[in-house]
């Protein structure tokens, strides 16, 4: 009996065996299979991004490239612009500004070079002999020096309002447009010119507008 149960015994431990090895291949098969799947999953999901992340990329690099060539566009309507001002109040540019200062050194240099090469062909002046000095006539009395005539003032155009310190080109127009057409409605304003001048409150040293232009004669 004893060799009857070690048979048993041994034969329940191998059909365990047998089935632990069977259990170990599938879940084996099972981790492979969930890895290739893991595999697979990673690939389809890495592979949108890194399209993605190149049409960032992209959509970045001709966004920059469009903000460039507008900046750069839009600084040379500014460059235009401030010319074109700079010409109807007339005040040169710096190019016209440095040729300018070219030309008068060149003047200068000119006028330099002339004067000594004038001096150096000049020849020396010979020796006045010494004459005897006529006599001393009385001298005559001198007239009296008249007094120059005094200068009539240049007549002020009241109706330039620029003249008034803190007025502008533009400020000027919109008062003008307003009504205030003269110097003498801001420095001694009515009632209504200041209701009128009130709308200008916001340029800087309005208070101080009325007092300058008292001082325009």
């Amino acid at each position: 009996m004893a060799k009857k149960a070690k048979a048993s015994v041994e034969k329940i431990v191998k059909k365990v065996n047998k089935e632990f090895e069977k259990t170990s291949s599938q879940i084996e098969g099972l981790v492979s299979d969930a890895m290739k799947q893991l595999d697979t999953l990673q690939h389809q999901v890495q592979d949108p991004i890194r399209k993605l992340l190149k049409e960032v990329d992209e959509v970045r690099e001709r966004e920059m490239k469009r903000f460039n060539d507008e900046f750069e566009r839009r600084l040379d309507e500014f460059h235009e612009l401030q010319t074109n001002i700079l010409e109807r109040l007339g005040v040169a540019s710096k190019e016209d500004i440095r040729k300018a200062e070219k030309e008068s050194k060149k003047d200068s240099n000119k006028a330099k070079a002339a004067k000594a090469s004038t001096s150096a062909n000049k020849p020396a002046a010979k020796k006045a002999t010494p004459k005897k000095a006529p006599a001393k006539k009385p001298a005559a009395k001198k007239a009296p020096a008249k007094a120059p005539a005094a200068k009539t003032p240049k007549p002020v155009d009241k109706s330039d309002l620029t003249l008034v310190k803190g007025v502008g080109p533009a400020t000027a127009k919109k008062m003008k447009e307003a009504g205030i057409t003269s110097i003498d409605q801001i420095a001694n304003p009515s009632t209504a010119d200041q209701e009128k001048l009130n709308a200008f409150s916001n340029i800087k040293g309005f208070d101080q507008l009325s007092a300058e232009a008292k001082k325009i004669n």
